[in-house]
């Protein structure tokens, strides 16, 4: 969308910001994703950014749990996938242990198991497969999207002033939502490809894509942080897409069941990445998620899939006696 297009109701959109210097160390590094080590293959993350949701950002616990289970093999080696189940709510008022268990260590690959644990119990399993990187005669791979730079596009706090200020009569609640957004910095960047989708304002299939990266410098020679990176941006509006053909229904719950990654090429995911996400099914308070992040210069970097309860308020009943 170029930056005059205008909404479907005739309001031109804002223009898009001047582009910002990011020579700042990205957060992530120096905070969400830095562990503590506190004894041989037991380690302790501090929370940082809490979604609104009060529980702990499924992406931040999946996202320690790689670094924990990275820094257990050597560094010739990159993670190609990991398979997790959350099995509890996270308390963000508390640190996370993560305990790793050395499942495997072969020639070229090396398998580890990771509890993430509060209070004793876990929140989350993880499992992360490690591969030393090997040419291949084999390669192929679909075709990147067309759409607008992210340069052309507006940021979420950008949209969400816009909404913020074109629509006054929003319900209070739908405000203070949007308010804690923007008072509560995410530690990445977003801009979606259609700002429409963002407002839930429309049916739409549940279909989206949109530009991210993380927030600051990183910088390159790190590719096993990279891709924790990547593994806590991969749940960042991820599971929401399955609500984009309900714009009516409201949801009472919405909580990640499980999570799988499969690491494709380098990256940097300080860069931008488009991330193409759809949602193929839904049924018996479930639905599933399935996301491609793309390289800007069109190699497919990495694969997600998701699959998620969700619950949703139950209808008032209008009836009159």
């Amino acid at each position: 969308m170029s930056e005059h297009e205008e909404h479907e109701d005739g309001d031109p959109l804002p223009e898009c910001p001047p582009m910002v210097s990011r020579d700042l160390k990205s957060i992530l590094v120096t905070s969400v994703l830095q562990l503590e080590e506190i004894d041989v293959g037991l380690y302790r993350g501090k929370n940082h950014w809490i979604p609104l949701s009060r529980r702990l950002f499924g992406g931040q616990i999946i996202g320690q749990a790689l670094v924990a289970a990275a820094k257990s093999v050597g560094d010739h080696l990159y993670a190609h996938s990991l398979h997790c189940y959350f099995v509890r709510a996270g308390d963000p008022d508390i640190p996370v242990l993560y305990n790793v268990d050395r499942v495997r260590d072969g020639r070229s690959f090396c398998v580890r198991s990771v509890k993430a644990i509060q209070r004793g119990e876990p929140i989350l399993v993880l499992q992360a497969s490690f591969h030393l990187d090997q040419p291949s005669p084999l390669m192929h791979q679909f075709s990147m999207p067309e759409v607008p730079p992210p340069e052309d596009l507006l940021s979420l706090e950008d949209l969400i002033r816009f909404v913020l200020g074109r629509k006054p009569d929003l319900e209070q609640k739908v405000k203070q939502g949007f308010n804690k957004v923007l008072a509560n910095e995410v530690p990445i960047e977003v801009r979606p490809v259609n700002p429409l989708q963002f407002s839930r304002e429309v049916t739409t299939e549940p279909k989206r894509m949109f530009w991210v990266r993380a927030r600051g410098h990183i910088g390159e020679g790190n590719m096993k942080l990279h891709v924790c990176v990547a593994a806590y941006i991969s749940d960042y509006s991820f599971l929401g897409t399955t609500m984009m053909s309900y714009p009516a229904k409201r949801v009472k719950m919405m909580a990640s069941l499980d999570h799988a990654m499969w690491f494709h090429n380098t990256f940097r995911a300080d860069e931008w990445m488009l991330y193409e996400v759809n949602s193929p099914w839904a049924g018996g308070s479930r639905g599933l998620v399935q996301g491609r992040l793309w390289r800007r210069d069109g190699v497919l970097a990495a694969s997600c899939c998701q699959e998620g309860l969700i619950r949703l308020t139950a209808p008032k009943d209008r009836s009159k006696l």
